[in-house]
C-alpha cells in the first residue's frame, strides 16, 4: 500500500511522555481496513519514517490511533510528532501492514504488554472481544503515570479479563510473571514491550512449557545494529556481479545507498522489514526484530539495516 496525507483529528496525552493522536482522512471518508497489530508508517518533519502500532480497533475506520512515546534517546522522530504536530496538522503516512498478526487458531489468547508495547495489543483485545474470543489481557509499567490508556483499561466489560500492574520490583514482576504463565493450555501468547522485558517473559514460557509455536511477540526498540569487534564484509551483488565492501561501522543498506544501489528503507532499526533481501550465498547474522525465528534459522532473508554475516562474504538478490 502507498502513502496517504491524513489530517491530525486529535490528540491527547494518554500517560507520561505518551501521546495519542487520531489520524483521520481530511474528506472526512473510511481509512482504508486494517487487523489488529498493524503499524503505520509516519513521515516526520525531520526526514525520517517512523513505525508506530494503531492501537483503536479494527472496525473503526474512521480514525487510526496510534500513542507515541518521547524517547530520550529519539533522534527526532518522536520528539518532533510530540512538540511539532498539532491537531488538523497534515501529516504522510504508509501502510497499514502487519508483522505481528493475531492468529484465529487458539481457543484463548493471552495478552502481555509492556509500557508503550501494550498499544497492540491492545487492538488485539478489542478485535478478541468483537469476535467472542476469550482472553486475558496483563499490562505492565512502572507507575500508574506511566500506564497509557489507562482509564480505559480501567472500565468495566471490555470483553475479558484486564489485569494493570505498576511499579513492581523486579523479583515481584517475575514471581507474578510465573502465576500468569504457569498454565499453558491450549492459549496463544502474544507480548510486546522492551527487549528485557520480553526476554524475560520468554525465559518463564519456556520453563513453563510453553510451545515455542504458541508464543508470538513484538519488540518496541531499536535492535543492535553494531558491537564492539564487527568486521568489514564483502557483500556481491547479484544481478551485476559487482562486490562492494561494507566497513565495520556502517550498516549493509547505509553502504548499498552510499554506492548507488537502489535498495528501500524506512525505520533502519529492524523494525518493518522495507528492506527486506534475499540472501543467495553466505550466512547472515541477524539483528532485527521483523524476521521469526524459523526465518532466521532457514538463513535465506536478511534486513540489511541492521543485520550483518557470520560468512566473509553475502550474495545479495540486488
Amino acid at each position: 500500500m502507498g502513502t496517504m496525507i491524513l489530517k491530525v483529528l486529535s490528540l491527547r496525552d494518554e500517560a507520561d511522555g505518551i501521546r495519542a493522536f487520531e489520524l483521520a482522512d481530511p474528506a472526512g471518508g473510511e481509512l482504508p481496513a486494517f487487523t489488529a497489530g498493524d503499524h503505520i508508517d509516519v513521515h516526520t518533519g525531520t526526514g525520517l519514517v517512523r513505525q508506530y502500532s494503531l492501537c483503536n480497533g479494527p472496525l473503526d475506520r474512521r480514525a487510526y490511533v496510534i500513542a507515541v512515546k518521547r524517547e530520550p534517546m529519539s533522534r527526532g522522530g518522536s520528539h518532533w510528532m510530540h512538540d511539532h504536530l498539532r491537531q488538523g496538522d497534515l501529516v504522510t503516512i504508509g501502510g497499514p501492514r502487519n508483522s505481528f498478526p493475531l492468529e484465529g487458531d487458539a481457543e484463548s489468547a493471552l495478552l502481555i504488554g509492556a509500557g508503550i508495547g501494550l498499544t497492540p495489543v491492545l487492538s488485539m483485545a478489542r478485535t478478541l472481544a468483537h469476535t467472542g474470543r476469550t482472553y486475558t489481557l496483563h499490562c505492565f509499567s512502572r507507575s500508574a503515570a506511566h500506564t497509557p490508556f489507562r482509564e480505559e483499561l480501567s472500565a468495566a466489560d471490555k470483553g475479558g479479563q484486564i489485569f494493570l500492574h505498576e511499579g513492581l520490583e523486579i523479583d515481584r514482576q517475575k514471581s507474578l510473571l510465573r502465576d500468569i504463565l504457569a498454565e499453558p493450555g491450549k492459549r496463544a501468547l502474544y507480548m510486546c514491550g522492551p527487549m528485557p522485558f520480553m526476554e524475560q517473559v520468554e525465559q518463564i514460557a519456556a520453563l513453563a512449557g510453553w510451545p515455542t509455536g504458541s508464543i508470538r511477540s513484538e519488540n518496541f526498540g531499536a535492535a543492535e545494529t553494531a558491537k564492539c569487534g564487527d568486521r568489514h564484509i564483502e557483500v556481491v551483488l547479484a544481478s551485476s556481479g559487482r562486490t562492494i565492501i561494507v566497513p565495520a561501522d556502517s550498516s549493509i543498506a547505509r553502504t548499498l545507498i552510499e554506492a548507488g544501489v537502489n535498495i528501500e528503507v524506512s525505520c533502519e532499526q529492524g523494525l518493518c522489514g522495507s528492506c527486506l533481501t534475499r540472501v543467495l550465498e553466505g550466512t547472515p547474522e541477524h539483528r532485527d526484530t521483523f524476521l521469526t525465528e524459523a526465518e532466521k534459522a532457514d538463513g535465506t532473508l536478511i534486513l540489511p539495516c541492521v543485520s550483518r554475516a557470520r560468512t566473509e562474504s553475502l550474495v545479495l538478490d540486488r
